[in-house]
């Protein structure tokens, strides 16, 4: 699916780096301006043994058993499921994909496949199947090898213990690096795995042919070493003013210390980051939330440098998401449907059994009784006036972070006392009680602003209080 293209910004965050223990995976789905996305939960044993995309018709026989797992799909499978994101029962999250591009060298030997394995179908044929990370990572790798893809990607996986990032570089030949426990990395729409040490089982995988294939036709301009995004990747204008700048971004929200030298334009930022101080959920969510804001390339500002770079939250956001893992309690699926900067992030435990009604409706055209179309309506509304509503809107989501915060406490101490179907129970009714609250929220700020939108219309006229 073309639209889904040179789009999404992602976040990795290892467990040490992190400020409560917990590793997070996040990415912002940049598709169009106005397509809904729904949230639901596909229970243990619903996926059918046989799958036919229909982005690609490539068709795959799948295992026997599948596990229930969160995701995130389109309103519509016209051109394919687009399932993004979730976690499984085995508390292994997975967000696919983040695009990137390929040299023209190495797709001259391995082009890409028009019917192969695309970011439309990676979600549906893996998650359900896999009870770790490194297995994701690995059916991922098999599937590709086997079949081929016809884009180039990234996609991030987690469990309790590791996070992983792994990339595509050409039609069948990918590589995989464990994010280390202390560090983070971010990556935008460029390949962005470096030196891979294949010694290292530990925190690289790859494609068994990878290295004979890259010497056979001399593709590393540099033997000495193995640089996957040198040999694989692209360096050109274009990654200076759109992909770049988003990595120099994050690297100047968490490692401003080490980040002196950096510019937006800096072709050479590396890909595993240690942060100057530990990262909360609310850290990665700012990320993702990003525009430049403090700086002169803020496309809400009216600088001459306004829009130079592509920003990382921008209009286009269907829905961003944070996988949270190895919590105490249960797991936490995060997701912000629209615009991430002027939304709020949804905690939906994983083990609920379901989502509210709102969150699973959504078409063209916009319907009210939507949860993305609610809170694309409260953004468009804050959009036409941006410095009076504004404040308005950061009230709400200031409110809605806190009471997260204060539920998600409440929810881990009882869950010790609760296993089986009083868990799921619990979890679900705590779940769908924020959503449904914040919707509420939302839906009140609306009102709010149409009401003083009232004062700003052409038609107005003030009448001399003398007359």
């Amino acid at each position: 699916m073309g639209n889904k293209l040179t789009a999404c910004t992602s976040i990795l965050i290892g467990k040490d780096a992190s400020i409560d223990g917990t590793i997070m995976i996040g990415r912002n789905e940049d598709a169009k301006a106005a397509w809904p996305k729904h949230m639901v939960v596909h229970q243990r044993g619903e996926m059918p043994k046989h799958f036919i995309s229909k982005d690609t018709r490539l068709e795959l026989d799948l295992p026997e058993e599948s596990a229930r797992y969160t995701a995130t799909p389109e309103w519509t499978d016209k051109d394919g499921l687009f399932e993004e994101d979730g976690i499984n029962e085995y508390d292994v999250a997975m967000s696919a994909t983040e695009s990137a591009y390929s040299n023209a060298l190495v797709l001259g030997y391995d082009p890409l496949v028009e019917n192969g394995l695309n970011e439309e179908a990676m979600i549906t044929v893996v998650l359900p199947y896999v009870k770790t990370a490194r297995e994701g990572v690995q059916r991922l790798g098999n599937l590709i090898a086997k079949y081929g893809t016809g884009e180039t990607n990234g996609v991030l996986f987690a469990d309790n213990d590791e996070a992983w990032y792994f990339e595509t570089g050409a039609g069948h030949y990918w590589v995989a690096q464990r994010i280390p426990d202390d560090s983070y990395a971010v990556v935008a729409n460029q390949l962005a795995i470096q030196e891979i040490d294949f010694n290292d089982s530990a925190n690289f995988m790859f494609h068994p042919g990878i290295q004979e294939f890259v010497e056979k036709h001399n593709l590393n301009p540099d033997p000495s070493t193995f640089n996957f995004r040198k040999i694989f990747g692209t360096a050109d204008r274009s990654d200076a003013i759109y992909s770049e700048p988003r990595v120099w971004a994050g690297h100047q929200m968490f490692s401003p210390r080490q980040a002196t030298d950096e510019t937006p334009g800096s072709t050479e930022l590396p890909f595993i980051m240690k942060p100057d101080h530990k990262l909360s959920i609310f850290d990665a969510q700012s990320y993702l939330s990003n525009h430049y804001e403090g700086t002169e390339f803020d496309p809400l500002g009216h600088g001459e440098h306004a829009h130079k770079y592509r920003p990382i939250s921008l209009a286009k956001t269907q829905e961003s998401h944070i996988l949270q893992m190895n919590r105490p309690g249960a797991n936490i699926h995060w997701l912000a449907m629209g615009v991430a900067a002027e939304s709020t992030y949804v905690p939906f435990f994983n083990g609920i059994t379901d989502t509210p009604a709102p969150y699973k409706r959504g078409k063209l055209p916009a319907q009210l009784n939507s949860a993305y179309w609610i809170f694309k309506h409260a953004s468009v509304l804050v959009d036409s006036h941006l410095h009076d509503f504004l404040p308005l809107l950061r009230d709400v989501q200031k409110e809605r972070n806190a009471a997260a915060i204060k539920m998600i406490a409440e929810t881990d101490r009882r869950l010790p006392s609760l296993k089986g179907e009083a868990r799921a129970t619990f979890l679900t009714r705590q779940s769908d009680d924020y959503a449904t609250d914040t919707l509420n929220a939302y839906k009140k700020l609306s009102l709010e602003l149409i009401t003083k939108m009232t004062d700003y219309c052409e038609l107005n006229f003030n009448t001399d209080e003398n007359l």
